[in-house]
């Protein structure tokens, strides 16, 4: 059916408290990722809509926002995998396009977590794990996190230092980043000196609940090529899912459904992690950063804290990662992630992110992971 593109991206500003409806917070990402398209919402032919459904209180949302931005009677499905509904929305929108049942799809994100403090967010987080054998003594997504950070550090000899050397890094392209909610420089002494929440973990460890938004518009071929400036394709997509239960899995010191993941992508699109230009992964704490460095390949298992030692993750480095302030400064609006994460690396492609452009970047991937590592999404695009 010929190759999918992105044509259209949005995000709505990353907040702690909106003041808007979900479906008001939902435009707000659609009608950027329309801009300078030469199509209307009546050429759109599907949408999928992504959250994680314990945070809504509108039972189906997806016919609610379908409505909203008058995209009815057109189909549409929602997607749920936690932290990576909508980059699981994206492969979904792929394969509807790929099996030619439609030409243009919109993909949205959503998140509206401000109605609920941070220890009933965190509870209700703690629920997307097996409610069993896990939630119920205590692993919530800090505690679990903190538990691979603990066995990192064991392993590997990772430090506290280098942890906090991520959330620096994010500061810093974070406080260029308009739509990001944590736009403030940050030193490894404040990240250390911060909060503990859950040993070795720090306040400034950790990102931020928020409310949010995000939307791509995705396309077959012979329609992106004619009415996007500049259409980014879809050059591999990878999915994989991990045991639900902590104690099942195989490993604490990566997320094997990442590196399952990364594999499926970089086969589809004939590449390796040497090939990859500019890179958004998931971390929603730093020791998912360092991780990530090794799951994809930047590093070997063991070595990802000395890319961020020796700044190799900054622009100029050998691979810039999370240069849009990653999850730790932007805020983790659940749903909304992985498409904003998409739009970082199609707004790379395009050379459109100002101060924070990486230079010639051709190829991009986004790694976006659901739960304490239970769903795992890698995407690369390629312009």
């Amino acid at each position: 059916m010929g190759d999918v593109a992105v044509i259209g991206t949005g995000q709505s500003v990353f907040s702690r408290k909106c003041g808007v409806s979900v479906r008001e917070l939902c435009f707000e990402a659609f009608q950027e990722a329309m801009e300078g398209l030469d199509i209307t919402k009546d050429n759109i032919d599907a949408s999928i809509i992504g959250s994680a459904p314990e945070y809504d209180k509108q039972r189906t949302p997806s016919g609610l926002i379908s409505e909203y931005l008058e995209l009815t009677p057109k189909p549409t499905f929602y997607v749920e995998s936690v932290c990576s509904s909508s980059s699981t929305g994206l492969r979904v929108a792929w394969s509807l396009i790929k099996a030619g049942l439609h030409k243009v799809v919109a993909v949205i994100g959503f998140q509206k977590m401000s109605e609920l403090t941070s220890r009933e967010a965190a509870e209700r987080m703690g629920r997307g794990g097996d409610i069993i054998w896990d939630s119920p003594l205590g692993i919530t997504m800090p505690a679990g996190y903190a538990m691979y950070a603990r066995a990192h550090m064991a392993k590997y000899g990772t430090t506290e230092e280098q942890l906090a050397k991520v959330r620096v890094k994010s500061a810093h392209y974070g406080i260029s980043n308009p739509k990001a909610y944590y736009r403030k420089e940050l030193s490894v002494e404040d990240v250390l000196g911060s909060q503990v929440i859950t040993s070795p973990l720090k306040l400034f460890d950790c990102c931020a609940n928020a409310d949010g938004s995000s939307c791509i518009i995705v396309a077959s071929e012979d329609i992106a090529t004619r009415v996007a400036k500049i259409p980014i394709w879809i050059a591999g997509v990878g999915a994989a899912t991990d045991t639900m239960t902590m104690a099942g899995r195989k490993s604490l010191t990566n997320l094997s459904c990442a590196v399952e993941a990364a594999k499926q992508a970089y086969g589809m699109a004939g590449l390796g992690p040497e090939d990859i230009d500019v890179a958004e992964v998931h971390d929603c704490f730093t020791i998912s950063e360092i991780m990530a460095y090794e799951d994809l390949g930047f590093a070997e298992f063991g070595e990802g804290a000395r890319l961020i030692d020796e700044e190799q993750t900054y622009i100029g480095g050998k691979i810039p990662v999370n240069v849009d302030g990653g999850l730790l400064s932007k805020g983790h609006p659940i749903g909304a992630t992985g498409g904003s994460q998409i739009r970082t690396i199609v707004r790379q492609l395009r050379g459109e992110a100002s101060e924070a452009q990486v230079k010639d970047a051709r190829i991009g991937l986004v790694h976006n992971i659901g739960g304490i590592g239970q769903y795992g999404n890698v995407t690369i695009l390629r312009r």
